[in-house]
C-alpha cells in the first residue's frame, strides 16, 4: 500500500498511516491525527478498565465503561477517515480558479470540514467522564496510563477545537465576515466554546492525579 489516497486509519499499519501523514498532501492531516489521538485515549481507557477489579457495587458501571471505550475507539478511527475525506475536499476547493464557483466550493468544504471536526470533538468530550472515573476508581498501578490517556484525549479535543474554529474562519475566503459566520453557523460557533471548556476540565482532572502518576515531580 504505497498510495496515500488508499491509506486509512482502519485498514493500514501505523507505519503506513504515519508515512502518509508525513507527505505534503493534507489528507490525512491534522484532523485525521485528531481522530487517531482519540482512538489512543479510548484504547488506554479500555486497557485500564480491563485491568481493574471493580468493587461489589461497581461491576455494571465498569462493564458499561469498558464497552463505551471499545466503541469509542472504533468510532474515532472512522471519524479520522471522515475528516481525511473532508480535508481532501477542502484542499480541492482552494485549487479551483478564482470566481463564484470557487467561493461556493470553499464555503461547502469549510462547513463540511468544521462539521466533521465538531463531531469528532463531541465524541472526545464524551470520553472525559470515563477517564475521570478510571482516575478515581481504576487499577492504581495504571494511573500513569490514565494520565497518558488524558494527554491523548486533550490532544483530540484541542485538535477538534482548533480545526472547527479555523474552518469557520476560512469562510472569510468566500466573502463572509466573522459576524456573519457566527449568525449562519451558531452550533459550530458554540462548539468551539464547548471544546475550550472541555480542555479546562481535562487539565483539572489531570492535575488532580499528577502527584500519583508522576511522584518524583510532586515537589
Amino acid at each position: 500500500m504505497t498510495d496515500s489516497a488508499a491509506v486509512t486509519t482502519r485498514h493500514s499499519t501505523v507505519e503506513q498511516w504515519t508515512r502518509a501523514l508525513a507527505e505534503s498532501k493534507g489528507s490525512p492531516g491534522g484532523g485525521a491525527g485528531t481522530g487517531v489521538m482519540l482512538a489512543i485515549a479510548a484504547s488506554l481507557a479500555s486497557m485500564v478498565a480491563g485491568y481493574t477489579e471493580p468493587k461489589e457495587h461497581q461491576g455494571a458501571e465498569l462493564a458499561a465503561l469498558h464497552e463505551r471505550a471499545g466503541a469509542l475507539r472504533a468510532d474515532a478511527l472512522k471519524l479520522a477517515d471522515d475528516d481525511a475525506a473532508a480535508s481532501e475536499a477542502f484542499g480541492a476547493a482552494f485549487r479551483l480558479e478564482r470566481g463564484p464557483e470557487r467561493d461556493r466550493a470553499i464555503h461547502r468544504a469549510s462547513v463540511d470540514a468544521a462539521k466533521a471536526s465538531a463531531v469528532l470533538g463531541e465524541r472526545a468530550v464524551a470520553g472525559i467522564d470515563d477517564l475521570g472515573w478510571l482516575a478515581s476508581n481504576g487499577n492504581p498501578a495504571l494511573i500513569a496510563d490514565v494520565v497518558v490517556g488524558f494527554g491523548a484525549l486533550r490532544a483530540a479535543v484541542a485538535g477538534a477545537r482548533t480545526n472547527v474554529s479555523f474552518d469557520l474562519a476560512t469562510l472569510r475566503s468566500a466573502g463572509a465576515t466573522l459576524d456573519q459566520v457566527r449568525e449562519q453557523h451558531p452550533a459550530l460557533w458554540s462548539a468551539v466554546e464547548q471544546l475550550t471548556s472541555a480542555l479546562e476540565r481535562i487539565d483539572q482532572l489531570t492535575a488532580a492525579v499528577d502527584h500519583r502518576a508522576a511522584p518524583t515531580d510532586a515537589g
